[in-house]
């Protein structure tokens, strides 16, 4: 049988809503999605400042190149104005500062940004992490998170993309993998959690099982379009965040749509701002 391709977020996309993953992935045309929304803007400019850090020599891992490279990652998109757009700026920056602050700047991450994969007999994986750290002899998978709901370490548990990440990494690289992090930006907590090869393996079993759901819904929609029954939304307060709202009566009815900026915080703990004429990190990390 051939493997059934896909990334974590395609298997996350049918248990979120199986209407969304029609309109995401199988409808040709696809729908016109919404615009991008505030909170996104500020995760992709945070990722990818995080990303271009590490390319960075590290004597010029400074608080002045964050600064700089916030500013050149920057979407100006889906904020109330330009004001609200200025003030998040500096925030993120701040932000990312103090998240650096207390990493080890000088050890050179394993991967950033790195595509990883893995088979298994039923299904093919492909995904990209956010970073790769080796900490004597073994890998942790780590995975930057922005939004301002707080996280637990039951978040890390419990991720698929985390799970299957590691077993991937394990696969590539051969060596162990069994520690995954999110690193929550707007608190500066870590979530942990330390899989073993049960877990690790019951984790591969259930992106199998949605595969296998998927692999049936995919040749239904390939017969009968959008008149496949396989593809019903999943009503819930998450269709006021939908990109694909407009074309779903059922998640309409749910409650108005969000404002663009509605996922922002209202404080940041990580203070008012950085002063971009720093040149040298102080506080108390390395």
């Amino acid at each position: 049988m051939r493997l059934y391709s896909a990334s974590p977020s395609r298997l996350l996309a049918w248990l979120d809503c199986p209407r969304r993953y029609r309109m995401q992935y199988l409808d040709r045309p696809r729908p016109a999605a919404r615009p991008q929304r505030a909170h996104t803007s500020v995760g992709v400019a945070t990722h990818n400042a995080l990303r271009d850090f590490w390319d960075l020599p590290p004597g010029e891992r400074t608080p002045t190149a964050v600064e700089r490279l916030v500013r050149q990652s920057w979407i100006d998109v889906g904020f109330r104005d330009s004001a609200q757009s200025a003030d998040w700026r500096v925030r993120t920056t701040t932000r990312v500062t103090a998240y650096l602050r207390g990493v080890d700047r000088d050890r050179q991450p394993l991967g950033v940004e790195r595509t990883v994969s893995l088979r298994t007999e039923t299904l093919a994986v492909t995904g990209r992490l956010d970073r790769l750290d080796d900490r004597d002899g073994e890998l942790v998978v780590v995975d930057y998170k922005t939004g301002r709901a707080r996280l637990t370490d039951d978040d890390a548990r419990t991720s698929l993309p985390l799970a299957l990440y590691a077993v991937a990494a394990a696969g590539m690289f051969r060596r162990p993998c069994a520690r995954v992090e999110l690193h929550h930006l707007p608190t500066g907590e870590v979530l942990a959690h330390e899989h073993t090869a049960e877990t690790l393996s019951r984790k591969v079993a259930e992106a199998e099982s949605i595969a296998s759901d998927l692999r049936r819904a995919d040749a239904d929609y390939a017969e009968k379009g959008v008149g496949s029954q396989f593809f019903e939304p999943r009503v819930s307060p998450i269709c006021m965040w939908c990109d694909f709202r407009a074309h779903c009566p059922q998640g309409q009815r749910v409650g108005p749509e969000k404002a663009d900026w509605a996922g922002l915080e209202t404080g940041d703990p990580c203070g008012p701002g950085v002063d971009s004429s720093h040149t040298v990190w102080g506080g108390s990390g390395p």
